[in-house]
């Protein structure tokens, strides 16, 4: 009796974090959605770390997944890659950065905040999503990722919003690309 209690409660877990689609759900694609993904980033890592990368998947089956490459001392070199996928953040990987000599790593690197920040990429992200219904007659489009473009030489005026998104029942992606400002770019697929 105890073992059918005790699998009884594993398989209502495992149910209630896969109905949860791990950090937030399709619904919490929007300005709203991606400013509490930015608050869990910051109290996870804190509010004054650097990246290198940033990217906000979904999958319909298994929800929305965040991957990034974080450190809170950039001086030292030393980053990790982060996934949080089930609600949870699990460690991937250790990272040493190679930086030209005489920069500073700070320099390859962004920070949340004002001039770069998730609430500004969800924003763009139903931007995008009405642009594509009205342009493409695509109803119900989904997110399949978005992410900060941030260039290799770390020059901050050329980082860009990139949102990708398929039709409802996948197909064809769509990319649409903007400058920091929130200007759009271009739109491919």
């Amino acid at each position: 009796m105890k073992l059918f209690r005790n699998i009884t409660i594993a398989a209502l877990a495992t149910l209630t974090l896969l109905s949860c689609g791990g950090p937030a759900g399709a619904e919490s694609h929007n300005a709203k959605g991606f400013g509490e993904l930015e608050a869990e980033l910051k109290r996870e890592f804190g509010e004054d770390a650097y990246y290198t990368d940033l990217s906000i998947l979904y999958v319909a089956q298994l929800g929305t997944s965040i991957n990034t490459t974080v450190t809170k001392d950039p001086a030292s070199l030393k980053m990790g890659e982060w996934h949080n996928g089930s609600g949870s953040w699990e460690q991937t990987s250790e990272v040493t950065l190679e930086i030209p000599e005489g920069s500073k790593a700070s320099d390859f690197m962004f920070q949340l905040n004002d001039n770069i920040n998730l609430s500004k990429l969800g924003g763009l992200v139903e931007e995008s999503m009405k642009s594509l219904t009205a342009e493409k007659q695509i109803e119900n489009p989904t997110l399949s990722l978005a992410y900060i473009k941030f260039p290799d030489n770390g020059d901050i005026s050329k980082a860009q919003y990139v949102v990708q998104l398929e039709p409802e029942n996948g197909g064809t992606s769509f990319s649409y690309f903007y400058e920091l400002s929130g200007d759009f770019i271009e739109m491919n697929y």
